[in-house]
């Protein structure tokens, strides 16, 4: 079980993190616009208004970083 002063600590970097990307989205909007749009990303038109989109290519980028995120904060907490 963790120290409930770790587990402070972790909501405080993660809390300060989301209010980062928080502050990025607002001052800019368009800056994640590419994200959607990756190589890799499907759109499968169906008739005439339906398509279904498979963001494959954006999925494997974000598995990737959240990854990379998630091993640095288990190495620094240990």
């Amino acid at each position: 079980m963790m120290d409930p002063r770790a587990i402070g600590g972790l909501l405080l970097i993660l809390g300060g993190l989301a209010l980062i990307a928080g502050l990025f989205l607002l001052l800019y909007p368009r800056g994640l616009a590419w994200l959607g749009r990756l190589p890799g990303d499907f759109q499968i038109p169906i008739g005439q208004r339906g398509r279904v989109y498979i963001p494959l290519g954006t999925s494997l980028l974000l598995s990737l970083l959240l990854s990379l995120l998630f091993t640095l904060l288990a190495r620094l907490l240990r």
